[in-house]
């Protein structure tokens, strides 16, 4: 897979994309775990960049369900959704589940990915 996000520009804020991708999330069944600020972090380090968010979402079933098929998949885990601006524009990416299918040699995680791929398309198109 060359590309391994799904993006999207949008006319809100940095914020506004942050709250959106929140709602989308809770809207498909899936929780916000954690967002991280990025730009602020970096900033406090001495580092200056434009805003960039990691918004972590999950949904514990799918969760459940590639952990059981194998461990190792957690590492992918949870599902990461950046709100970023570059030259100006605000961007809502999210990564392609279907990576796993890629390095994962098990049926069910492929079948898992294709399922929770739908549904981050449908969280990034919801935001913008």
């Amino acid at each position: 897979m060359e590309n391994y996000g799904y993006t999207v520009k949008t006319g809100k804020s940095p914020d506004e994309a942050v709250a959106s991708v929140e709602k989308a999330a809770q809207d498909q069944n899936f929780r916000v775990l954690h967002i991280h600020y990025v730009d602020d972090t970096l900033r406090e380090k001495g580092f200056e960049r434009e805003p960039y968010r990691i918004v972590e979402v999950c949904n514990s079933k799918f969760a459940f369900e590639v952990l059981n098929a194998d461990i190792e998949v957690g590492l992918f885990l949870p599902c990461k959704i950046n709100v970023y601006v570059k030259n100006g524009q605000t961007y809502i990416s999210g990564l392609h589940p279907q990576i796993m299918s890629e390095l994962f040699d098990n049926k069910k995680i492929h079948q898992v990915a294709d399922e929770v791929e739908v549904i981050i398309r449908k969280i990034v198109d919801s935001a913008k």
